[in-house]
């Protein structure tokens, strides 16, 4: 019998999950661990605030998405020891693997910034890359009717790199729409020189942030928060004042990642951007946002992944190559708004071009343009998260960015 152990139960882990349950005989054992019971959709997490979802629309068990044949272990991971296949649980249960696959996220760490982590967290300091985060904001939102709004990124990566973007808007629009934008300064603080790290999608960004009024911070690298004072303080002592601040604090992987050797400076497993295996351990694999991937750490990127990985890890199963290249195909319905919303599609090496998607000339999504079938395309992904994703079933768009159909932008 051969051990499959995946570390993880969210997106990428809970697909892999299923979809090797649905690929591999039963001579292979496949157990999952993951220290929640609830599952969450987090690209939902961005609506809770501004009262579009309810906390019950982006809450499931864990339980209900793992198919039949599948070993479910609720409990942390306290200890990878890569050389001896071992893995320790908070619980001091040691579990022995084969072949070992790594999809426990990244995650918000704010006590890795200095100030920020205070007794003004959850008051004038909010995130929403949390449920209970989420929540909080929606209040804080609610009796916010004038002032100073910042809103910082500290640093990249990220889960869902839009998502700070997408709330600027959102707030923007419902200040907007409450008659009292004229009251409220909205700032963008990033230590990017733009509003994206993707140039073409940035200008365009930038020139929506310049028609609503919203100002840009650019290339601020955050010390330190004086949450007494209500400020931001770069290391070039550069200051950005606050009322209320929705910060996207420093993303980290898991901490037993950094303790086994296996990660970069940020506990993101390091692995081939093409395949997911890691070089110095040949029988691990990194998947989602858990992995260093040059590309966005985004629910599409886990999705579009699995066509990639499946077949080369039933290859590596059977001692043959793994031929199939993962081509860091991403896209993100960017929320702009009085329900409207962008869509933005690329991959390693292509930029963001404009088109229609997922059928090239006909959609129903534009590309780099604001519409409302694009919104509705954003709301309607809830669903199919959890009947389709999930669960490992058929997606009708395909894992590969094409290029058909694209408004190729010469210069």
């Amino acid at each position: 019998m051969q051990r499959i152990l995946i570390l993880g139960a969210g997106t990428a882990g809970t697909m892999a999950a299923n979809l090797l349950r649905k690929e591999l005989s039963d001579t292979y054992e496949i157990t999952i661990v993951d220290e929640d019971e609830i599952h969450y959709y987090q690209p939902g997490f961005l609506f809770l605030p501004f009262g579009t979802y309810e906390p019950s629309d982006v809450m499931r068990t864990t339980r209900e998405f793992l198919h039949k044949g599948i070993r479910y272990i609720n409990e942390s991971v306290l200890e990878l020891s890569p050389a001896d296949d071992i893995v320790k649980l908070g619980d001091g249960t040691v579990l022995e693997y084969d072949h070992l696959i790594i999809a426990t996220g990244t995650h918000p760490t704010p006590s890795a910034t200095p100030g920020l982590e205070s007794d003004e967290y959850g008051k004038t300091v909010h995130d929403f890359y949390t449920f209970d985060g989420a929540i909080a904001l929606k209040d804080a939102l609610d009796k916010f009717t004038e002032g100073r709004l910042v809103v910082n990124l500290i640093e990249m990566p990220i889960k869902c790199p839009v998502a700070p973007l997408e709330f600027t808007f959102l707030a923007e629009a419902r200040f907007t729409d409450l008659g009292i934008r004229d009251k409220v300064e909205i700032v963008y603080v990033t230590p990017m020189s733009n509003v994206f790290t993707k140039p073409v999608a940035s200008e365009h960004l930038g020139d929506m942030f310049d028609r609503r009024g919203i100002k840009l911070e650019p290339d601020f690298y955050l010390e330190r928060v004086d949450a007494e004072g209500k400020k931001l303080i770069s290391y070039d002592e550069r200051e950005v004042s606050y009322d209320l601040l929705v910060t996207v604090p420093i993303n980290m992987g898991a901490s037993f990642v950094g303790k086994a050797g296996i990660g970069d400076e940020l506990n993101h497993v390091k692995v081939d951007p093409l395949n997911f295996q890691s070089a110095e351990f040949p029988n691990i694999f990194a998947l989602g946002d858990a992995a260093n991937l040059p590309a966005s750490k985004a629910g599409s990127v886990a999705h579009f992944a699995m066509d990639t990985f499946i077949p080369n890890f039933a290859n590596y199963l059977m001692g043959q190559p793994m031929t199939h290249e993962f081509d860091g195909h991403a896209n993100c319905y960017i929320e702009t708004g009085h329900e409207k919303a962008l869509l933005i599609d690329f991959n390693y090496k292509t930029q963001p071009l404009r088109g229609k998607y997922p059928v090239p000339g006909i959609g129903p999504f534009s590309l780099l343009e604001e519409s409302g079938v694009n919104h509705l395309g954003k709301l309607a992904f809830r669903w199919m998260y959890w009947h389709l994703l999930l669960p490992g079933r058929h997606m009708p768009v395909s894992s590969e960015m094409s290029m058909a159909g694209k408004e190729v932008v010469v210069e």
